[in-house]
């Protein structure tokens, strides 16, 4: 048996570039993003239960989060639950889960997607399945296009509407900096607005990434598709870019997924930390975090 409490770190997720191609048949849009992950997130602990299933949310943006039916987490588990019990799987299959929101909603980061991934995990874990991983990835496609990558939880490019999930080039720990400006833009209404694409083709990467410049001067020549369409959404967005490309030592700063999180890569961690701390003093509303780009 397993242990009885686990708890997890639901990553903040990033889009390091994110191409946009046509609209699909159903709606979706084509996608090509390389996808990296953040050492800042949300706190997920799952708990056995005799039966049932529950949630409880807390956190400075637990306001913001559902804690029922609607929330991706809980989702998440009855979708794993129910494809248990079709497996063979024996009752009980009951767990409280807590979550405790540290990240921004509707951020651009995958915050409820890295929540749902978190508590699919969790939850194999919790209940002895043994699932295997690309299992939890299709029942994490049927929660969200942002899902089956984050179950994947390292650097990968995803495609498809973001259900198709390959190894993207390996990465060291990166020093990165997180700004939100405090405003949402919805998925939607940026995807309505795009004006140009640049397609959802392959993208030519090396390998490996050797250093945050590497990482830089490969992103160069790709882009946010999604970004143009925010900015006119929300300005704020603009502001929160040149905010971080006028810190000393930022290499390069761009939007994560369809906003409003803003990230700029740095060569080193003290220049990110200097950075952070002059962007909390400056801007003392906004979400603002120093972290690590990691695997």
């Amino acid at each position: 048996m397993s242990a009885r409490r686990l708890d997890a770190l639901a990553r903040a997720k990033l889009n390091l570039f994110l191409h946009v191609g046509t609209q699909r048949p159903d709606g979706y849009h084509a996608l090509m993003s390389w996808v990296a992950f953040a050492g800042v997130g949300d706190r997920l602990q799952a708990e056995r239960a005799d039966s049932g299933l529950s949630l409880t949310v807390d956190g400075p943006y637990g306001s913001q989060t559902p804690a029922g039916g609607d929330n991706l987490a809980m989702r998440a588990a009855e979708a794993l639950r129910a494809a248990a019990i079709a497996a063979g799987a024996q009752p009980p299959l009951g767990a409280r889960l807590h979550l405790t929101k540290l990240l921004p909603a509707a951020a651009g980061i995958g915050g409820g997607s890295a929540d749902a991934a978190a508590t699919l995990h969790l939850l194999d874990a919790l209940w002895d399945l043994d699932a295997d991983p690309a299992e939890l990835m299709e029942i994490g496609a049927s929660l969200g296009s942002d899902v089956p990558v984050c179950v994947y939880n390292r650097s990968a490019l995803m495609s498809g509407r973001g259900e198709i999930v390959a190894p993207g080039p390996a990465l060291p720990a990166l020093p990165v900096v997180l700004c939100n400006p405090g405003v949402a833009v919805p998925t939607a209404e940026a995807f309505a607005r795009l004006a140009q694409r640049r397609g959802a083709g392959a993208v030519a990467l090396p390998a490996e990434i050797r250093d945050a410049a590497h990482l830089a001067a490969v992103l160069g020549p790709t882009g946010n598709d999604l970004e143009a369409a925010a900015l006119a959404l929300a300005p704020q967005v603009g502001e929160a870019l040149y905010a971080l490309k006028a810190q000393p030592g930022a290499l390069t700063a761009r939007m994560s997924g369809s906003g409003a999180t803003c990230f700029a890569l740095f060569a080193a961690d003290a220049a990110a930390s200097a950075a952070a701390i002059a962007l909390k003093r400056a801007r003392p509303g906004w979400w603002i975090a120093a972290t690590r780009l990691d695997c």
